[in-house]
């Protein structure tokens, strides 16, 4: 097996670019058929639910998981950010957030044997077109919110959304799908069968296409959290944001289907502190410093306008700057983005530093200059080296400033050419830099 599957890689380098790309659904297909034969069907054994959708879904698997595990189960996790079988856990550093189909199927074979009861994976629709997600049956299919991305490699966002409801069209015939009802694709995604389906959401009004709901009302966005009640049960979760709410409402229903209690519930969401790497305050003072992976124009917006309503106001009555820095992934992803965040960075910041991220094969100053085009009234300072664009923020930040990076989050390695990957951390960074200002 392992044989066949290293003779099928050797034929996609010594192959030619166009017949393979011709060929390359069937490579795919014939990838994933040895993987689950030489596994032997992992997941059958074990409740699995899938996430996706554009933004929010390593965040919300992470808070899926310690409700499952609040209610008792014993739970396996896989996203962007970690990979966890019951109490081990350990960082994703593939840079890829759906892992590859034997590494897949291989994370399962090891939960099952692990005793655990549930998967929640994270699914990705490049993971979907690449077939990683077949022969996997889906108890439980979640979308979070669908918003242009990998238009380019898909071709078009019809073509991307139609990859993401993929999912939903995997769901076992006694399967649930749980749907963001604030979303403008709601009903797109509710329209495939499934024994039950659930709606979460803060503003809609009603849904004729939905068994239950999930609705959060009296809800409080501020520093220190979101609180909310659902069903007359109040919460205080430790995130912040109203996206966060959307994620959180997410997992609530995951809960619900499931038996698990609103009190179970609560006690869950309500020890978590943090997501790694999303909205992650790394420095307090004496100003702050937050790392994000906000890597789309709909969560960069999010997170930038999150951060002026919330952190923006002084103790004084006067306006704390915010120092952003940014970038874009290069290798062809997504290209239209970048003028994008140029705007969006415009619009926010009261200083803008756009730097290096994961140039690949890309000519990274190419990368920088498309983002600078989208400022029209406005100068940034630009970076090659992500290292010293970090500094520079720190540097000019005042007392009381935001200093907001993000692009990378939590991730290990910063990617460049010739497939070479430095190892890396936003975060870690910026701990380094601060002690040589400080000093």
């Amino acid at each position: 097996m392992i044989i066949l599957e290293s003779l099928l890689k050797l034929g996609k380098r010594i192959i030619p670019q166009p017949i393979f790309n011709f060929f390359q659904p069937i490579y795919h297909l014939l990838l994933i058929m040895l993987a689950v034969f030489w596994y032997r069907f992992p997941s059958r054994k074990m409740k699995i639910i899938g996430v996706t959708g554009t933004n929010g879904k390593s965040t919300a698997i992470y808070l899926i998981s310690q409700i499952l595990e609040q209610g008792g189960y014993n739970v396996a996790a896989f996203s962007s950010i970690e990979f966890k079988i019951k109490d081990k856990i350990w960082k994703n550093d593939l840079k890829m957030t759906m892992p590859g189909r034997f590494k897949l199927q291989k994370l399962l074979r090891q939960a099952y044997k692990a005793g655990c009861e549930y998967v929640v994976l994270e699914v990705t629709s490049e993971g979907i077109k690449q077939h990683r997600h077949r022969f996997i049956g889906f108890d439980i299919a979640v979308l979070t919110n669908l918003t242009e991305e990998h238009l380019e490699s898909h071709g078009g966002f019809e073509k991307y959304k139609q990859a993401k409801s993929k999912l939903f069209q995997m769901l076992k015939l006694k399967g649930s799908a749980i749907v963001n009802l604030d979303d403008l694709n709601a009903e797109y995604f509710l329209q495939f069968p499934a024994k039950e389906k659930w709606g979460y959401g803060i503003d809609f009004e009603s849904s004729t296409e939905v068994n239950q709901t999930v609705k959060a009302s009296d809800y409080q966005l501020s520093k220190k959290g979101i609180s909310f009640r659902v069903d007359g049960q109040d919460f205080d979760v430790n995130l912040l944001g109203k996206f966060n709410l959307h994620n959180i409402l997410a997992a609530i229903s995951v809960g619900l289907i499931e038996g698990i209690s609103l009190d179970k519930i609560k006690l869950a969401l309500e020890k978590v502190n943090s997501i790694s790497g999303r909205l992650e305050i790394v420095i307090k003072n004496p100003f702050m410093v937050i790392v994000d992976y906000a890597h789309t124009p709909d969560a960069l917006e999010k997170v930038y306008q999150m951060i002026r309503e919330l952190f923006s106001s002084s103790p004084d009555g006067g306006t704390r700057r915010i120092i952003g820095v940014l970038g874009a992934a290069g290798g062809g992803r997504d290209k239209w983005k970048r003028v994008e965040f140029g705007k969006i960075a415009e619009k926010y910041l009261d200083k803008i530093i756009i730097a290096n991220e994961d140039p690949y094969n890309e000519d990274p100053q190419a990368i920088i200059d498309d983002i600078a085009k989208g400022l029209k009234n406005r100068l940034a300072e630009k970076f090659i080296d992500r290292r010293e664009a970090i500094h520079r923020a720190l540097e000019s930040a005042q007392d009381g400033d935001i200093v907001i990076i993000t692009g990378k989050g939590c991730e290990s390695w910063l990617c460049v050419d010739k497939g070479k990957k430095i190892a890396w951390d936003d975060r870690k960074i910026v701990k380094e830099e601060m002690k040589k200002i400080s000093n």
